[in-house]
């Protein structure tokens, strides 16, 4: 059974080990270029990690999973090339990556996420075909396109508790 608490500084190479298991799947799921083998640095994790962002699932003890959860505007999602559902407060999924060895995290994560919060926001490339079905089966709507600081675009999703099981046009 998964649970999920808080990253420690002494979980950063753990941590680094699930990414680069997940940077590993990406590249041979046809995936090659949202990550590559370069992203996320260490010095952006041990910040996460720092301002409390990292979160760490674990089975039997053992870190399997990571993703950053931030509160707060995200700073790519104001340019919206769509409409997100609200202008609400929310909380974002970033960096969610498995080291492969369990089932069900996005889930997991979405699930923990719309507990805390009513606004849920989470964008994806558009060749992470397994992402983008995890966000789709969680209930999340895709609501356009985001671009990241340096250009590149990411499919966005937005999942509301107002519009929770209501279909959705944007």
């Amino acid at each position: 059974m998964l649970e999920m608490r808080a990253a420690r500084a002494e979980d950063i190479d753990r941590v680094m080990e699930v990414y680069a298991a997940a940077q590993d799947y990406m590249i041979a799921s046809g995936n090659p270029t949202q990550w590559r083998r370069a992203y996320p640095t260490r010095e952006l994790i041990e910040t996460d990690v720092a301002f409390g962002r990292c979160r760490v699932l674990t089975e039997d003890g053992v870190i399997r999973a990571v993703a950053a959860i931030c509160d707060g505007e995200d700073p790519a999602y104001p340019g919206i090339v769509g409409k997100w559902l609200n202008d609400e407060p929310y909380i974002t999924i970033h960096r969610i990556a498995s080291d492969g060895k369990c089932r069900g995290v996005f889930r997991f994560v979405a699930d923990e996420c719309k507990r805390l919060c009513d606004n849920v926001r989470v964008d994806t490339h558009e060749n992470n075909r397994r992402m983008r079905e995890n966000i789709a089966a969680c209930g999340f709507v895709h609501c356009g396109t985001v671009f990241m600081a340096d250009g590149s675009p990411r499919l966005a999703f937005h999942w509301s508790r107002e519009y929770e099981g209501k279909n959705r046009n944007i």
